[in-house]
């Protein structure tokens, strides 16, 4: 065992820190950022034996592991990549490795636009969708009914706090789809306007359960009752293969400033202090029961949310170990 925790390559640590920051941001994009940098780790590793350029991966995995719990994509990239190392000599694990990194974004790009057909199937010409926060994986179904020759329009909620519902309206107008940006709280209302409910998720658990953003349970709820159909975009890096074995999706709590200034709180409590007696709650993502949603569409095909455990089983098998642990 080595005395001192193996360094990382700063391009790691630049890539988690950007994750982190929400600089890199999307589980597509994430999954994608961090298979990058562990490539980079691997050419530029500098270990002089195949147990320490092993450590060494771990370590670098470890580093981007840690900053996002809730998107299930970053662990299943990691996983993916590691798993692929293979070979006796330092030079033969920094080839394989590379190589399997390079597979994935491969695969994961071709994903996205076989997810994008597939889910481009469920919209009709003249169709409305209403989305939540910025999903490119909910975009690809859109942009592929456009390339059909499908016109769609969009209702986007802004999505606060941070407003993510902005990208997703800026990438709507440059492909021409009509948009009406409407506040979080208006969704109920805009619902009797509107053809389809089209989210994306961070990750889907085995019976069926999306975690997104926070606001989409709500807004599904919402749905079901106005009859409007809830169709989830996800790819299968999405699925979370530990809720096969009883494990729950931690919930990320960000920062409170994302919700109030400190001059805001300064304002409501008249305290500068601390301990001024005002807590902000800023939960990242939300849970949707199965029952509320439609389908999930992924490159694998369609699925009702209750069967989506027959593919995690197919995907993952039983059990999952965790490689950087090891």
């Amino acid at each position: 065992m080595e005395d001192d925790p193996p360094d990382v390559d700063p391009v790691v640590d630049a890539t988690a820190t950007d994750i982190a920051e929400m600089r890199i941001r999307g589980a597509a994009t994430i999954a994608d950022a961090a298979a990058e940098a562990l490539a980079t780790h691997a050419k530029r590793s500098e270990a002089s034996s195949p147990e320490a350029f092993r450590s060494g991966m771990r370590a670098a995995a470890r580093r981007l592991y840690e900053t996002r719990p809730t998107a299930v994509s970053l662990p299943n990239a990691l996983r993916y990549v590691l798993q692929g190392m293979d070979g006796e000599t330092v030079a033969e694990l920094r080839s394989s490795t590379a190589a399997r990194a390079e597979a994935f974004r491969r695969d994961l790009e071709q994903a996205q636009a076989k997810l994008g057909e597939i889910g481009a199937n469920r919209l009709r010409d003249g169709d409305v969708v209403m989305t939540h926060c910025h999903s490119t994986d909910a975009l690809s179904c859109i942009e592929a009914a456009l390339e059909d020759g499908k016109h769609v329009e969009a209702i986007v909620k802004e999505t606060r706090p941070r407003k993510q519902g902005h990208i997703t309206a800026e990438q709507l107008r440059e492909w021409d789809v009509p948009v009406t940006l409407i506040v979080d709280n208006a969704a109920r209302r805009y619902l009797d306007d509107a053809d389809h409910v089209l989210v994306g998720a961070d990750s889907i658990a085995a019976d069926g359960s999306v975690i997104n953003k926070i606001g989409t349970s709500g807004l599904a709820v919402n749905a079901r009752e106005r009859g409007v159909p809830v169709m989830v975009a996800a790819q299968t890096i999405k699925l979370h293969p530990d809720t096969m074995t009883g494990h729950t999706v931690a919930i990320e709590m960000r920062e409170e400033n994302e919700v109030l200034s400190t001059d805001e709180r300064s304002e409501i409590t008249g305290l500068e202090e601390a301990d001024d007696g005002l807590i902000v709650e800023n939960p990242a993502f939300d849970v949707t029961p199965p029952r509320h949603v439609d389908a999930i569409v992924t490159e694998r095909g369609q699925f009702p949310p209750e069967s989506i455990v027959t593919l995690m089983r197919e995907l993952f098998g039983e059990t999952i170990g965790e490689p950087w642990e090891a």
